[in-house]
């Protein structure tokens, strides 16, 4: 697998922000320090309302779970870079349209695996396992995953605002879509850069992406919809396609404008049982 650099996990250290922490604060949740709240405030001073961003990004998750775990039918998720556990997991939603389906948590941040473990002691059907998106043969090659998974049956894999931490995800995304068995599905959630098409948002992009690094949060890529299309490698794109977060299976109409710094983008591809459609 290409080599792609992403920030090295700061577990408990509370002299450093960590990525996994500045989101828990983000989200209104309690495992954080002083440090990361900081880090946070630096990010707000651009975008006051990148808290709106983060709950948004955490509401596509839960609407994207529901319809994989319904509709869909799956029932086995890999959901990478998990984070902190906080209020309304993956696991949770999954569940509760399918009790038994089973939930695989990665992260690389030892506080997250410590944490995850702890929520998890008395489901049966949840794992948390300590891992990198980036390691030699994938995470579907990792032994600790495959006691939990099958890989003779669809996996929805879900990476939910990581692979803006990556300097170059194409190849490692390429690999796990190989690997995943036909059939199952790929959830994405990416900073994204809207470019030419509009300079004001452009222009906060570049700021956006300036602050995190200013911040101690190593890189955070405000990419464009045609880059973060190239992360599906040729999946089919299920409609609405690659769009504003808010837009992907609205639960109904908005109540409020979106946020000017609502500079986020999901969308879930499928890999079809007939691998010539990828083609």
């Amino acid at each position: 697998m290409p080599k792609a650099s992403v920030c090295e996990p700061v577990g408990v250290d509370s002299t450093r922000p960590s990525v996994a922490r500045v989101y828990d604060y983000s989200l209104g949740g309690k495992d954080n320090y002083q440090v990361d709240r900081v880090a946070f405030e630096q990010i707000r001073r651009v975008a006051p309302r990148q808290g709106d961003v983060s709950r948004m990004n955490r509401r596509w998750l839960h609407r994207v779970t529901r319809y994989l775990a319904g509709t869909a039918g799956v029932a086995q998720f890999l959901d990478i870079g998990a984070g902190l556990p906080t209020v309304i997991n993956t696991h949770e939603v999954a569940q509760l349209e399918n009790r038994t389906a089973r939930v695989v948590y990665i992260d690389n941040d030892p506080l997250c695996a410590a944490h995850g473990r702890v929520m998890l002691a008395q489901n049966g059907f949840t794992q948390f396992v300590r891992g990198d998106l980036l390691e030699k043969g994938t995470l579907l090659a990792n032994r600790e995953v495959l006691r939990y998974l099958e890989l003779d049956r669809p996996v929805a894999l879900i990476v939910c605002g990581l692979l803006h931490h990556l300097d170059e995800p194409t190849e490692v995304m390429r690999e796990y879509i190989e690997r995943l068995p036909q059939g199952s599905y790929v959830a994405v959630s990416h900073f994204w850069d809207p470019g030419e098409e509009n300079p004001e948002l452009h222009a906060l992009a570049g700021r956006l992406q300036h602050a995190f690094t200013e911040g101690g949060l190593g890189s955070a890529w405000y990419r464009t919809s045609e880059r973060i299309r190239t992360y599906f490698c040729g999946l089919e794109l299920l409609e609405p396609g690659l769009v504003h977060l808010d837009d992907w299976w609205p639960a109904g109409p908005a109540l409020q404008a979106r946020p000017l710094e609502a500079l986020m983008l999901g969308g879930v591809g499928y890999k079809p049982t007939s691998l010539l459609s990828l083609r």
